[in-house]
C-alpha cells in the first residue's frame, strides 16, 4: 500500500493545516516574507543553519498575501516592487 505524504501549509489565518499537496511558495514566519521554493536568499540562509525553525509553506500567493506576508525582493522582484508601491 503506497504511503500518502502529508504536508503542512499555512492558511490566510496564519494557522497550519495538513495538505496532501506540496506548497508552491515558502516563507519566513518571523520576517513575514514569502518567495519561491528555490529562492537563492532562502537557500543560503538554510545552508547557514538558520531560517528553518521559522519556515512556512503556502499553497498560493493569494494566501500568503492574505496572511500578511510580503513578496521576497530577491526571487520575486517585480511583485516586491508592486508591493512597495501599494
Amino acid at each position: 500500500m503506497p504511503v500518502t505524504r502529508r504536508y503542512t501549509l499555512t492558511g490566510s489565518d496564519r494557522q497550519p493545516y495538513p495538505s496532501a499537496t506540496k506548497g508552491t511558495l515558502g516563507g519566513h514566519r518571523a520576517g513575514r516574507i514569502y518567495g519561491r521554493l528555490d529562492c537563492p536568499s532562502a537557500l543560503r540562509a538554510i545552508a547557514r543553519g538558520g531560517y528553518v525553525a521559522n519556515r512556512v509553506f503556502f499553497a498560493e500567493e493569494e494566501t500568503a498575501r492574505a496572511a500578511g506576508f510580503r513578496p521576497c525582493a530577491v526571487c520575486l522582484p517585480e511583485r516586491y516592487a508592486a508591493w512597495r508601491a501599494e
